[in-house]
């Protein structure tokens, strides 16, 4: 398994300029990653950085706190899209799934899905803050919205990937929907855990030292 290519290497720094999101994109080639995750801000950037290199941008829609308003996150996701994003990691309205504003929450999620013009969405639900119940809630809820991924977290809640959330997810989805790991993903061993446990993609801002522990490519078994 390439396990370069399971990963979104990430970069979501408030305070990260130009030359970063350059080295970003310099470090996603070097070692054949899916894709570079940044702000919508640097996505034209990418564009240009990742020319012709087969490397992917995805964009973070509604992020971190995922409480803007539905037509921002519309607004959001088709600027992003105009601007070259190939995937788009949006945050759920989690306020709405805790008040149990279903209706609002599944257009939440489908206003994205429609402006990202069949483009992959991944929706992040920020497991550390869900029961299980509401995790399987919004699984189910997200597949019926159309978002392709399930993603677990942001990064900047006070919990990230667990084994025991991929497993529940894909128990929820089965093959509806596909599973993104994210949040304190810094090891290699971590990652193929997660992968194991039935992830498809994993996100982390340490790509470049798992692939440095693996080879070029990321051989992992």
């Amino acid at each position: 398994m390439d396990l370069s290519r399971y990963l979104d290497h990430t970069l979501l720094k408030p305070n990260a300029g130009i030359s970063d999101i350059r080295n970003l994109c310099d470090e996603a080639k070097k070692y054949g990653f899916f894709s570079v995750c940044v702000n919508p801000f640097w996505v034209k950037d990418c564009k240009r950085f990742l020319k012709n290199s087969g490397v992917k941008i995805c964009a973070v829609v509604g992020f971190p706190l995922g409480a803007n308003k539905t037509e921002t996150k519309a607004l959001e996701t088709r600027v992003a899209v105009k601007d070259g994003a190939d995937e788009l990691d949006m945050v759920i309205n989690i306020g709405a799934l805790k008040s149990g504003n279903l209706k609002g929450l599944y257009e939440d999620i489908r206003s994205v899905v429609k402006s990202a013009a069949k483009r992959p969405v991944k929706a992040i639900i920020e497991t550390c803050y869900l029961t299980a119940k509401e995790k399987v809630t919004v699984v189910k809820l997200a597949a019926k919205a159309g978002a392709s991924f399930i993603k677990t977290s942001t990064g900047f809640g006070n919990g990230g990937a667990a084994q025991s959330d991929i497993r529940l997810i894909r128990k929820t989805a089965g093959g509806n929907i596909k599973i993104k790991a994210a949040g304190g993903i810094r090891s290699r061993r971590k990652a193929l855990a997660l992968i194991s446990a039935g992830a498809d993609r994993i996100g982390s801002s340490a790509g470049t030292d798992m692939m440095r522990r693996t080879g070029k490519r990321g051989r992992a078994f």
